[in-house]
Protein backbone atom coordinates (compact mmCIF):
# COMPACT_ATOMS: atom_id res chain seq x y z
CA UNK A 1 0.00 0.00 0.00
CA UNK A 2 1.47 3.44 -1.27
CA UNK A 3 1.48 6.33 1.60
CA UNK A 4 -1.96 7.80 0.34
CA UNK A 5 -3.36 4.62 -0.05
CA UNK A 6 -6.09 4.19 2.55
CA UNK A 7 -6.69 0.69 4.05
CA UNK A 8 -9.86 -1.19 2.71
CA UNK A 9 -12.46 -2.50 4.49
CA UNK A 10 -11.17 -5.67 5.15
CA UNK A 11 -7.90 -4.26 6.48
CA UNK A 12 -9.68 -1.78 8.62
CA UNK A 13 -11.91 -4.53 10.08
CA UNK A 14 -9.79 -7.33 10.30
CA UNK A 15 -6.08 -5.93 10.04
CA UNK A 16 -3.71 -8.12 11.56
CA UNK A 17 -6.18 -10.43 13.08
CA UNK A 18 -7.36 -12.12 9.75
CA UNK A 19 -4.40 -11.39 7.41
CA UNK A 20 -5.56 -13.98 4.72
CA UNK A 21 -9.17 -12.78 4.60
CA UNK A 22 -7.75 -9.75 3.83
CA UNK A 23 -5.43 -11.01 1.38
CA UNK A 24 -8.59 -12.63 -0.72
CA UNK A 25 -11.09 -10.04 0.17
CA UNK A 26 -8.94 -7.42 -1.37
CA UNK A 27 -6.75 -9.25 -3.95
CA UNK A 28 -8.71 -11.76 -5.29
CA UNK A 29 -12.94 -10.87 -4.88
CA UNK A 30 -12.16 -7.41 -5.52
CA UNK A 31 -9.48 -7.43 -7.32
CA UNK A 32 -9.42 -10.44 -9.79
CA UNK A 33 -13.35 -11.76 -9.23
CA UNK A 34 -14.97 -8.21 -9.27
CA UNK A 35 -12.44 -7.05 -12.38
CA UNK A 36 -13.19 -9.35 -14.98
CA UNK A 37 -14.75 -8.88 -18.28
CA UNK A 38 -17.80 -11.33 -18.53
CA UNK A 39 -20.05 -9.01 -16.50
CA UNK A 40 -19.73 -5.09 -15.89
CA UNK A 41 -19.61 -4.21 -12.36
CA UNK A 42 -22.91 -2.98 -12.38
CA UNK A 43 -24.62 -5.99 -13.36
CA UNK A 44 -22.11 -7.80 -10.63
CA UNK A 45 -23.80 -5.33 -8.20
CA UNK A 46 -26.79 -6.56 -8.77
CA UNK A 47 -26.35 -9.80 -8.81
CA UNK A 48 -24.56 -9.71 -5.72
CA UNK A 49 -27.22 -7.54 -3.75
CA UNK A 50 -29.55 -10.32 -5.38
CA UNK A 51 -27.67 -12.74 -3.53
CA UNK A 52 -26.90 -11.70 0.00
CA UNK A 53 -31.24 -10.76 -0.21
CA UNK A 54 -31.40 -14.25 -1.12
CA UNK A 55 -29.17 -15.44 1.46
CA UNK A 56 -30.43 -13.04 4.08
CA UNK A 57 -27.08 -11.91 4.76
CA UNK A 58 -27.94 -8.08 5.91
CA UNK A 59 -24.62 -7.30 7.64
CA UNK A 60 -22.75 -7.33 4.06
CA UNK A 61 -25.41 -5.63 2.44
CA UNK A 62 -25.66 -2.21 3.19
CA UNK A 63 -21.91 -1.94 1.46
CA UNK A 64 -22.85 -3.43 -1.61
CA UNK A 65 -26.18 -1.40 -1.73
CA UNK A 66 -23.91 1.72 -1.76
CA UNK A 67 -21.55 -0.33 -3.98
CA UNK A 68 -23.83 -0.81 -6.12
CA UNK A 69 -24.97 3.07 -6.71
CA UNK A 70 -21.86 3.72 -7.24
CA UNK A 71 -21.94 1.32 -10.01
CA UNK A 72 -24.93 2.52 -12.00
CA UNK A 73 -27.20 1.27 -10.38
CA UNK A 74 -30.75 3.50 -8.77
CA UNK A 75 -32.04 3.54 -5.82
CA UNK A 76 -35.25 2.58 -7.40
CA UNK A 77 -33.89 -0.15 -8.97
CA UNK A 78 -32.71 -1.74 -6.15
CA UNK A 79 -35.51 -1.31 -4.64
CA UNK A 80 -37.39 -2.98 -6.96
CA UNK A 81 -35.40 -5.88 -6.91
CA UNK A 82 -35.57 -6.52 -3.53
CA UNK A 83 -39.37 -5.91 -4.29
CA UNK A 84 -39.28 -8.91 -7.14
CA UNK A 85 -36.85 -11.06 -4.61
CA UNK A 86 -39.72 -11.40 -1.60
CA UNK A 87 -41.41 -13.53 -4.15
CA UNK A 88 -38.72 -16.28 -4.74
CA UNK A 89 -36.53 -15.58 -1.80
CA UNK A 90 -39.33 -15.38 0.51
CA UNK A 91 -40.96 -12.05 2.38
CA UNK A 92 -39.24 -12.10 5.89
CA UNK A 93 -35.78 -11.98 3.72
CA UNK A 94 -37.00 -8.99 1.32
CA UNK A 95 -38.40 -6.86 4.46
CA UNK A 96 -35.38 -7.04 6.26
CA UNK A 97 -33.37 -5.84 2.95
CA UNK A 98 -35.54 -3.31 2.46
CA UNK A 99 -35.04 -2.16 6.21
CA UNK A 100 -31.44 -2.19 5.27
CA UNK A 101 -32.22 -0.09 2.33
CA UNK A 102 -33.90 2.66 3.72
CA UNK A 103 -31.79 3.01 6.18
CA UNK A 104 -29.23 3.48 4.28
CA UNK A 105 -30.98 5.95 1.58
CA UNK A 106 -33.11 8.00 3.70
CA UNK A 107 -30.46 7.98 6.63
Amino acid sequence: MSGDEQPSGAALMFGDFAPQLVHFTDEVLFGQVWERPGLSTRDRSLVTVASLVTSGSTEQLRFHLGRAVDNGVTEAELIEAITHLAFYAGWPRAMSAMTVAKDLFHA
